[in-house]
């Protein structure tokens, strides 16, 4: 089986049988077909014949075009999983993937929003209607209310809400079903949002379970990089002027219930972590966060003048 032929199969096997994601997917695919390009690899030599030294020069190539410790761990994460494939399936005698090792990684904080940060920019759309005020509004409570990844938020269809628009269901990564919840100011922008939405696309059609919950202006579904976009207009210098990661929405919620005492692990039921060490990032950040509160705030902390 050439290398070519092994990728197709594996990723049809990730999307068929293990049930994974189509972004899952495709950056399984991106990774793969970088791994098939290398000159020593090449996408028509046999699979069998690969070596683990011919991995670690793929690492080093990497590592020479300035790829950044997370790609390069990634990608070793993908063909990492192909060569366990090929071999749990009897393409290979030997496994050389498991004599590669992950490069270490400097351990980075998420970002994540003051309390002011994300009143301001929730408020934005009121006070500078940029795009589609209702909508956008909506769209900021939403993530911030209910930490939902931005794959997630773009998936959300009318039929998932439950209990008024209090709750909702999202299929998270390896299409995992969880509970989101709402509170009061994402629950009357999102009534808002679709009052306004229903009269501007009477004369089209009606809501319907179907509907996905964010449109653009001619009715049809956003997209993730839509509302990346939508975002940016709001966080840019027509808006805030601070720039605002959709990801930093979902940050924010799960500090801001850690430093309000919530259980780590009702966090990380929230959040969809398949493990708890990724919600256990965010309780270092409100660690930092009450120690720069506690210096700036003690009369012997160090910054006062």
């Amino acid at each position: 089986m050439t290398v070519k032929e092994a990728c197709e199969e594996f990723l049809v096997y990730l999307g068929s049988v293990k049930g994974m994601a189509e972004n899952t997917v495709k950056a399984y695919g991106n990774d793969l077909e970088k791994f098939c390009s290398m000159k020593h690899i090449g996408a028509a030599r046999l699979i069998e014949t690969i070596t683990a030294e011919d991995l670690r020069l793929c690492i080093g190539n990497l590592s020479l075009k300035k790829s950044k410790s997370t790609s390069i761990n990634r990608f070793i994460s993908s063909f990492r999983s192909l060569f366990a494939y090929c071999w749990k399936f009897g393409y290979l005698k030997v496994n050389p993937a498991l004599e590669v090792k992950t490069i270490k990684t400097s351990k980075t904080l998420p970002n994540f929003l003051t309390g002011a940060e994300v009143d301001e920019i929730c408020a934005e759309p009121d006070e500078n209607p940029l795009l589609w005020q209702s909508r956008d509004k909506a769209l900021f409570e939403v993530m911030y209310s209910s930490g939902c990844r931005l794959s997630e938020v773009a998936g959300l269809k009318l039929r998932d809400f439950s209990y008024g628009f209090s709750s909702a269901v999202v299929k998270g990564k390896g299409n995992k079903d969880r509970i989101v919840y709402f509170e009061k100011d994402a629950l009357s922008a999102i009534k808002n949002y679709l009052a306004e939405r229903n009269a501007r696309f009477l004369n089209r059609r009606i809501l319907n379970p179907e509907d996905f919950l964010f449109v653009n202006q001619k009715g049809k579904p956003l997209s993730p990089g839509g509302i990346s976009f939508i975002l940016s207009k709001y966080s840019g210098p027509e808006g805030t002027n601070r720039h605002v990661n959709p990801h930093a929405f979902r940050h924010t919620f799960a500090t801001a219930l850690l430093t309000q005492g919530a259980d780590v692990r009702l966090v990380q039921e929230m959040l969809g972590h398949s493990s708890i060490s990724t919600t256990q990032r965010y309780t270092h950040v409100s660690t930092d966060r009450m120690i720069a509160m506690y210096n700036k705030a003690h009369p012997h902390g160090g910054n006062k003048k």
